[in-house]
């Protein structure tokens, strides 16, 4: 798995203070962002993380990030637009052939011969499959996008794929809240912490404190059936 970021929005500190305080103040936004950049940072940034540990998540919104993610399954990403505050780009199965497609293999799998073995033949059976479909398609004349369209069809959830992801702040604080927790199946886990370390690298003072809910609340919400105890237990009421 790789993930990389291409793009955030630039001068964040500033559009996320002059966001919130355009909400108290009867100045022009643009005259409060101009002034922004005459604050010291180690202030500006005090502000923002007063900001966000008050909740007032909706000025977040204003500044975003966009990532790009490979080396993922298809069963990853089927999770990941599920979170629909965000704007995705994914390679296409209908535009790209994926006669040698590459697959994504879980640790449990890996980890075991016999498993791997299942794991494994199934998947060549499947690209073999794939590769006999394409050649028949051919030889009725019917190729490109159709073939690869109808074709696509028997490929499996451990297809890899790549995606472009852009989320804002707001988004990806509910993103690492849900994705982050242990919790969560595994590969989508492991692509919430690598988008949050380079999020806590680029922009500290909103995601120095993200992660699990857990992290947020000081407790543990999923119950005793299902915490892994980093947190004590309790209702939050």
């Amino acid at each position: 798995m790789e993930v990389k970021l291409l793009e955030m929005s630039s001068n964040p500190e500033e559009i996320i203070y002059a966001s919130a305080r355009q909400c108290y103040s009867g100045k022009d936004a643009f005259d409060i962002f101009t002034e922004s950049k005459k604050i010291k940072k180690e202030k500006l940034e005090k502000f923002i993380i007063e900001i966000v540990n008050s909740g007032h998540e909706s000025v977040l919104e204003h500044v975003k990030f966009t990532f790009a993610i490979s080396g993922v399954s298809r069963a990853l990403t089927h999770q990941l637009v599920r979170h629909r505050i965000a704007s995705y780009s994914q390679q296409s199965q209908r535009y790209v052939n994926m006669e040698n497609f590459k697959y994504i293999i879980p640790p449990t799998i890996k980890n075991d011969k016999i498993l791997m073995g299942i794991y494994q033949n199934i998947l060549e059976e499947i690209r073999e499959a794939y590769k006999k479909l394409i050649r028949r398609f051919k030889e009725l004349g019917i190729e490109g996008e159709i073939a690869n369209q109808d074709a696509r069809y028997i490929l499996p959830n451990a297809t890899e794929t790549k995606i472009i992801v852009t989320m804002n702040c707001r988004e990806l604080l509910n993103f690492f809240k849900v994705r982050c927790c242990t919790r969560a199946q595994w590969e989508i886990r492991e692509l919430a912490y690598k988008m949050l370390q380079i999020c806590k690298e680029k922009l500290p003072s909103v995601f120095e404190k993200s992660g699990a809910k857990c992290e947020y609340l000081g407790y543990c919400p999923e119950g005793e059936k299902f915490t892994c105890g980093k947190y004590p237990v309790k209702s939050g009421k």
